[in-house]
């Protein structure tokens, strides 16, 4: 794969999915599935950006079809759907989660892309998953990683992201 040649600061919206009506700015971006039919717009600054983060438990390697997963959490109340709330489905369990809260999984009907989590846990927030967020350069920038958590079951041949907190479990909040 060719390296990315512009500025890191750059805004860069690669073909990645049906639709190509994702943006950002400097206070709010778009995360949309595959097929286009769920958009919805988050902030990328402040208070509402809750952290950033690569997860390495049990759950997250079934949910993402990989061995990790990386998301945000940003307050629920400050997430807008554009287009697509009716076109999500939800799937809730508790028997694979590490903490033992219930986890409500929201993705696409049509393509299944996962596009947020709730914890019962943390009912406020949304845990959005970065693959979808369509400014592929806020992935280095404003929610590039600061924490990967789970780390004892982070596979021998991934070495830890150098610069982010590591935690063998999920931290607590105090820790965040």
């Amino acid at each position: 794969m060719a390296a990315i040649d512009s500025k890191i600061s750059d805004s860069f919206f690669p073909l990645a999915g049906l639709s190509q009506d994702g943006w950002s700015n400097d206070k709010e971006a778009t995360s949309t599935c595959l097929c286009g039919a769920v958009q919805l717009a988050f902030p990328t600054e402040g208070p509402s950006i809750l952290n950033s983060f690569i997860c390495h438990c049990a759950d997250c390697h079934k949910i993402s079809s990989s061995m990790f997963c990386s998301a945000f959490a940003v307050n629920g109340t400050d997430v807008r759907f554009i287009r697509g709330k009716e076109s999500l489905k939800s799937f809730s369990h508790h028997q694979t989660i590490a903490t033992g809260n219930t986890m409500s999984n929201h993705f696409c009907s049509t393509c299944g892309v996962l596009m947020y989590r709730v914890s019962s846990g943390l009912p406020a927030a949304l845990l959005l998953r970065l693959g979808p967020v369509d400014d592929f350069r806020l992935a280095e920038t404003k929610l590039k990683p600061v924490m990967e958590v789970f780390t004892g079951t982070r596979v021998a041949w991934l070495p830890p992201v150098d610069g982010v907190a590591q935690f063998n479990q999920s931290p607590r909040l105090e820790e965040i």
